[in-house]
């Protein structure tokens, strides 16, 4: 494996169990982290406080929150006044908790970072197996976002180029559990709720809880999640 030891690395942070392992597996690589989180108009900020926990229990070298308001164009139920699915079941469809350009617009933020940094390398915790049917969660959205950003940017055109590391992409939710396990990652640090109250606890019932319970269940863990 090259030295990645004094090489830096964007890492999208949005304070749930995907984002944190991602952070560690960085980290493991030798990448210094510097860590990005995006204030998009979300229900709640706990997600956001468990970001600053996470990236400073992981030794991310910096945190910075930017603010990007989603809100202002709805059509998500985490993002307007549209109540979050609870206890439903899989329709196949794409669920009315999927943020219109979220990821895209992540990147991009991200993007920007790395090349004022002087880095090629930015890290996203996005996953196509356990996931609710997000199509900027997808295998192919990640390969066609790397080709733009080296299409895009003064880096990819007379740099070293940008790659865009999703490590988390074909692993399911029992997967991520064990890797973090095994990496000591504290995942009560963690936010994963659509819905979670001040204190950051779980309602338990909407997909989020739901497909993080299930991975906990399926790789034999403990559940560390505090519920309201």
């Amino acid at each position: 494996m090259s030295d990645h030891s004094s090489r830096k690395a964007v890492v999208l942070v949005s304070g749930g169990m995907d984002s944190a392992v991602t952070i560690a597996l960085a980290r493991e690589q030798g990448y210094q982290v510097h860590a990005l989180s995006v204030a998009y108009g979300q229900r709640h900020r706990s997600e956001l406080d468990a970001s600053d926990r996470v990236t400073r229990m992981l030794g991310a070298v910096e945190h910075k929150t930017v603010g990007v308001d989603l809100r202002s164009i709805g059509g998500s139920a985490l993002t307007a006044d549209i109540d979050v699915p609870l206890d439903a079941a899989e329709s196949g469809n794409i669920p009315v908790t999927y943020v219109p350009a979220r990821n895209t617009i992540m990147l991009s933020i991200a993007l920007g970072w790395a090349e004022v940094l002087g880095s090629s390398d930015i890290w996203c915790g996005v996953n196509a197996v356990d996931y609710s049917g997000y199509p900027d969660c997808r295998p192919a959205f990640i390969e066609a976002f790397e080709k733009l950003a080296n299409v895009a940017t003064k880096a990819g055109v007379e740099g070293a180029g940008i790659r865009i590391h999703a490590p988390l992409m074909r692993m399911s939710k029992a997967d991520i559990a064990r890797e973090g396990q095994r990496l000591g990652v504290d995942f009560s640090a963690t936010v994963s709720c659509y819905q979670a109250d001040d204190d950051g606890r779980a309602c338990g019932h909407c997909d989020a809880c739901r497909l993080r319970a299930q991975g906990f269940r399926e790789a034999g863990l403990d559940d560390p999640t505090r519920y309201a």
